[in-house]
């Protein structure tokens, strides 16, 4: 991009042996990095001091940070109630799901499935 903008910049000579200042077109603009997006705190909890060395990535190249945080959305699912003890989450979908996990109901409040989140909560039995 530096090379780019110094030919732009630079007078051309033509045929003629007049000089033609070539400018650069809106299109080769590219989009940097603002201060705001550096401060922006990922899904990782990942986020640099303004003076650390890793930033020297986003000098020419616009730092995107998808702020739809997975446990976010999964979270957004209320947890099943299920009146059995043991019960086991395989993802759904078949070939797309996750391994099955066997997961233990007896103590009370949510559990939560190891690969995909997803919450259960044993349902009380009344007699």
């Amino acid at each position: 991009m530096a090379c780019r903008k110094i030919i732009c910049d630079f007078p051309i000579l033509n045929r003629s042996n007049k000089k033609v200042v070539v400018q650069a077109s809106s299109s080769l603009a590219r989009n940097y990095s603002q201060n705001s997006d550096l401060q922006k705190v990922t899904h990782t909890g990942q986020v640099f001091a303004e003076d650390d060395y890793r930033n020297v990535r986003f000098t020419n190249a616009k730092r995107y940070v998808n702020e739809n945080w997975g446990i976010k959305l999964v979270n957004e699912i209320p947890p099943k109630e299920c009146k059995e003890r043991v019960v086991y989450c395989d993802g759904g979908d078949g070939p797309l799901g996750h391994p099955k996990v066997y997961i233990n109901l007896d103590k009370p409040g949510a559990h939560a499935c190891g690969y995909c989140g997803l919450r259960f909560v044993k349902k009380d039995a009344h007699h």
